[in-house]
């Protein structure tokens, strides 16, 4: 008394001939669908008396009659072998079922392995089966016996027909159009459905095929049984699958592809997830095109360069171009490239959003005026995203106005800082803080035109706080605001500061991660530009990081006395400042080009740019935190032509400028004006050593370590006194080379590598002072002294208040530890 279990296709039947070829006696074979009862009932009788073995097949064809009667003659004591698919759905089956395998046994026929399977093709073939052939053989039929043997029965030769598909097996075409005929419509249309040989969750597989949900696991049971699932499994066996697609017309193909589409948008999936399996099987239908689309608006803001992949999908399956204009211009945006605004208009309710993207594009192009413009156009947030631009062209009571408007809070507090800014440098620094906070807490969904990051970096050196600058770009690179666009600005700013307070070597280490990028969206951005400039600084980056990347390599260069990377940096920037592409958060950084220009005789392009400077201060009222920077920008171009009537008319200029309050900001104003009238002196061969010491240390305490050591050598070179020049120069070797931080970025020995800054706040932490006691002290905000306590946190590896306490007196007491 046998079962025998198996999958349409296992070889029950071929079971049942060996069970027959064994037997000793009479064999009787019933077959579903059986004769009339009364004939069967008749049969088994006779098999009783004569002792003969009945062997049923196919046993769940067999009608309730047939099955009862079967199971009476069990009963009675006849030998019996029962073969059936896996599923029992019929009382009368589960009760012979029960018979037969309560006298005797269960065999279930499993996959074939490889000898299993390399049997079938000899048998087949009446050739043995190589090792070549088996393998291809057995993974494309998933050990399954008639599709081995129709693999086999193939002209080709079976690892041939394992390779190529149902062309070259017809059989197994046929055996596939049979079983799907008889199937019911739902279950063929999902056996197509999986077929495709996608990952579709149970809700959108069942919408694709036209199912109920509750019908699906039955018939998800009826394709096991019908042989067509890979054992175990919900995937179709490789063989099947190219059976039944090789049978549907291209035009049933792309219709199922379309249903599938539809179901996965219907049912609310991942649209990412669900284009990736529409894009493996080269799904080009408009349902197709919808999910694409759906998957690039998903992740235009998230990834913006993978969004622009599928949004390229969506056009080639048929989307409307209109329908994609907007999202694609926020992607193109966000990797740094140019929005058109003269493709195809998108559908009227985004037209505010391509609005908004070509806006942010023109400011990241450095076109200050024509981005302010574009935004200014637009509806909520347009004109609040419009301030900083407003105000970085010299448009202060546009500005001010635009940042009352509506928008995300993390657009607002950026609005409402940067006009602060436009006043004082050092008092916006704070608001700044708190802005990139929000937009670190909350990404609004928009294109940045700049990043409060960014601004607030440029704002920080500027007010002589660049350990603040270095700790919102590393945040800002660590929380991805702004984009792919807004991590080179951020990366490239990092260079610049470091490059500005004297750490070269890490600067260059910046540019070198910029020019190699290991991001994959950023490496699909440049694909096109395999030939760029190194450090960084080539076409591939838009007009403003352009201008920037020049910077910081002009600045490295001049330092190091490298003409040829000097002319290298201007040749990248002098497209860039001919449009005159500055404005007042370039202030500093373009310093370096106007001087490279000097050094190396553009002299026609230095006036243009550093009178449109100059008129943006004055619109905004000439405060001393932006006047400074352009006096400075006009002697260091004195200082690098050697001219010293300019340098004293600099200085001069300098002088008259007032410098009110305190703080590290006008500190380093104090400073710069202060040196100033003692370069234009020594240029002019009056040089006081005593005084120019301390100039150039001013300068260096405000962060400028490298116009200290270039005051003090300038002056050494000029004085008459041998025991003077002697001094300066050793002065203006030390401070060319002397810097909180080693050469290569690690901390030096001096207070775990706090900065001097960090050390007076580190004391007056060991003290018990709050953040607002610290800040009167060292006329700093609360929030700035907070930024400072969190890198000090940071440096020392201080986990707790407790571990900061210990730490700081460790330190402090033993400044090598």
């Amino acid at each position: 008394m046998t079962v025998v279990v198996g999958v349409d296709g296992a070889g029950r039947t071929h079971r049942l001939d060996q069970l027959a070829a064994a037997a000793t006696g009479p064999v009787v074979r019933v077959a579903g669908p059986a004769e009339p009862p009364d004939r069967l009932a008749d049969r088994l009788a006779a098999a009783h008396r004569d002792g003969a073995l009945v062997l049923v097949d196919d046993a769940h064809r067999l009608g309730t009659a047939a099955l009862q009667a079967l199971a009476e003659a069990a009963r009675q004591g006849v030998s019996m072998v029962v073969a059936r698919r896996p599923t029992v759905d019929q009382p009368a089956l589960a009760e012979l079922d029960e018979l037969v395998a309560g006298q005797g046994a269960v065999e279930l026929l499993e996959p074939l392995d490889e000898h299993g399977v390399a049997a079938v093709i000899a048998a087949v073939t009446g050739r043995p089966a190589g090792l070549d052939a088996v393998g291809p053989v057995r993974h494309a039929s998933a050990g399954l016996p008639a599709v081995v043997a129709a693999l086999a029965a193939a002209g080709a030769g079976p690892a041939e027909a394992a390779r190529a598909g149902p062309a070259a097996a017809p059989a197994l075409l046929a055996r596939m159009q049979q079983k799907l005929a008889g199937l019911d419509s739902g279950t063929a249309e999902l056996a197509r459905t999986v077929a495709l040989g996608l990952a579709l969750a149970d809700g959108a597989l069942a919408a694709a095929a036209g199912l109920d949900p509750d019908r699906l696991a039955p018939a998800m049971r009826a394709l096991r049984d019908a042989g067509m699932l890979v054992p175990g499994g919900e995937q179709m066996i490789p063989a099947v699958a190219q059976a039944i697609l090789a049978d549907l017309p291209p035009a049933g193909r792309r219709r199922l592809h379309d249903a599938v589409a539809r179901a996965l948008v219907a049912t609310g999936g991942d649209p990412v997830a669900a284009a990736g399996q529409l894009s493996a099987a080269h799904a080009r239908t408009p349902g197709a095109a919808e999910v694409y689309r759906r998957a690039a608006d998903r992740l235009r803001f998230t990834d913006p360069a993978a969004a622009l992949a599928w949004y390229d999908d969506a056009l080639d399956a048929g989307a409307d171009p209109a329908g994609l204009a907007a999202g694609r211009a926020e992607a193109t945006a966000l990797t740094g490239g140019p929005v058109d605004v003269d493709g195809p208009p998108p559908v009227p309710a985004d037209a505010g959003r391509l609005a908004l993207a070509a806006g942010a594009a023109a400011a990241h192009q450095g076109r200050a005026a024509r981005a302010a413009e574009a935004l200014l156009a637009t509806g909520p947030p347009g004109p609040v995203l419009a301030a900083p631009a407003l105000l970085a062209a010299g448009r202060p009571d546009q500005a001010r106005a635009a940042a009352a408007g509506d928008g995300p809070l993390p657009v607002r507090r950026l609005a409402a800082a940067v006009v602060a800014a436009g006043e004082d440098p050092q008092a916006a620094l704070p608001l700044l803080i708190e802005a990139a906070e929000a937009a670190e807490a909350t990404p609004p969904a928009v294109v940045l035109p700049d990043t409060p990051h960014a601004l607030g970096a440029l704002v920080a050196v500027t007010a002589g706080d660049a350990a603040t600058a270095e700790h919102l770009l590393e945040r800002g690179l660590a929380t991805g605001v702004g984009g792919p666009v807004a991590a080179d600005r951020h990366r490239l700013l990092l260079a610049w500061v470091r490059m500005r307070t004297g750490r070269y070597e890490t600067a260059l280490a910046e540019l070198r991660r910029l020019a190699a990028p290991a991001a994959p969206e950023r490496a699909a951005r440049l694909a096109l530009e395999p030939h760029r400039r190194p450090l960084g600084s080539g076409p591939g980056l838009p007009g403003r990081e352009r201008l920037l990347a020049a910077a910081v390599s002009a600045g490295i260069a001049r330092r190091s006395g490298d003409i040829a990377r000097l002319r290298e940096a201007w040749a990248d920037a002098e497209p860039v400042l001919a449009r005159q592409a500055v404005d007042l958060f370039g202030l500093e950084p373009v310093e370096e080009l106007l001087v490279a220009a000097a050094r190396l005789r553009h002299h026609q392009r230095v006036a243009p740019v550093l009178d449109t400077l100059a008129q943006i201060v004055d619109r905004l009222g000439r405060p001393a935190g932006w006047e400074v920077p352009v006096g400075w920008i006009r002697l260091q171009l004195a200082v690098a032509t050697e001219d010293a009537g300019a340098a004293t008319a600099a200085a001069g200029q300098l002088a008259a400028t007032t410098v009110d309050g305190a703080g590290p900001g006008t500190a380093r104003q104090r400073a710069q004006v202060a040196a100033a009238g003692r370069w234009a002196r020594a240029l002019a061969g009056e040089v006081d050593p005593e005084a120019v010491l301390a100039a150039a240390e001013d300068l260096a305490a405000a962060q400028l370590p490298w116009e200290a050591s270039r005051l003090a050598g300038h002056a050494a070179i000029r004085t008459p006194d041998p025991a003077a020049a002697r001094r300066l120069l050793e002065r203006a070797r030390e401070l060319a080379g002397t810097d909180p931080l080693t050469v290569d970025g690690r901390a030096g020995p001096s207070y775990g590598g706090l900065s001097d800054r960090e050390v007076e706040v580190a004391q007056l932490v060991l003290e018990g002072r709050t953040y607002r006691e610290i800040g009167a002290q060292l006329y700093l905000a609360p929030k700035t002294v907070e930024h400072h306590v969190a890198r000090i946190r940071g440096k020392l590896g201080a986990t707790s208040r407790a571990d900061l306490m210990a730490a700081l007196r460790r330190v402090l007491d033993d400044p090598g530890e």
